[in-house]
């Protein structure tokens, strides 16, 4: 990444994701160019939000035809995306982990979801959704050998401390977690922490008073 992009900050950098999924949609449609509003309308923010995140990318579009998708998606893959890829890894290959991986499957060239790991020694040594499980006690050996950088936690929330622990010692220096257990991690690891129940008390929250 250039050096231009290191300060971008992070909501900015979670948006430019989704414009690129709205960019891409609208490639598939046939299109050329799009205009702020139209992306903004995809994700339900405003054409003033959409101007300045491009502005501060340095990308600006023309009056009369908007953006230049082909351009635009180009530029954001340069600024996302590693040059040589990315792999990641799953760990816990249960119903979640599969369907993360069954819908991550084939969506971004340059992220490759490569192993599974699972603390069940059913799973270890058989493919699951097309992927290699491996036991979770294999993990610093496959994840330096396969150079896998980004891990994906799945497990159940009284396993999430202690995986995030082989996950941190294997040399995972960035984590997605998707359990609802708060986890710590080095300052040196990035964590990105979904949780579902705090997204449904959103969502819960502005359709309460509707009749």
């Amino acid at each position: 990444m250039e050096d231009k992009y290191k300060e971008i900050p992070h909501k900015t950098i979670e948006r430019l994701s989704q414009y690129r999924r709205a960019l891409q949609i609208y490639s598939e449609k046939g299109k050329n160019h799009i205009f702020s509003h139209e992306i903004a309308a995809l994700l339900h923010i405003t054409a003033v939000q959409v101007r300045r995140d491009l502005m501060l990318i340095g990308y600006s579009g023309s009056l009369r035809k908007g953006y230049d998708i082909s351009d635009l998606i180009m530029l954001i893959g340069n600024i996302i995306d590693s040059p040589n890829g990315q792999k990641v890894a799953v760990f816990g290959m249960g119903d979640l982990g599969t369907a993360l991986i069954n819908y991550f499957r084939g969506r971004r060239d340059k992220l490759q979801i490569t192993a599974g790991f699972d603390i069940s020694p059913e799973k270890g040594g058989h493919k699951i959704a097309g992927i290699y499980c491996y036991s979770v006690e294999r993990a610093a050996e496959i994840i330096g050998k396969e150079d896998i950088r980004i891990g994906i936690l799945t497990v159940p929330p009284d396993q999430a401390d202690d995986t995030v622990r082989i996950m941190v010692d294997s040399g995972i220096k960035g984590i997605l977690n998707y359990t609802p257990a708060p986890v710590e991690v080095p300052d040196d690891v990035y964590l990105e922490e979904y949780n579902m129940i705090s997204s449904i008390e959103k969502v819960a929250y502005y359709v309460k008073e509707q009749k």
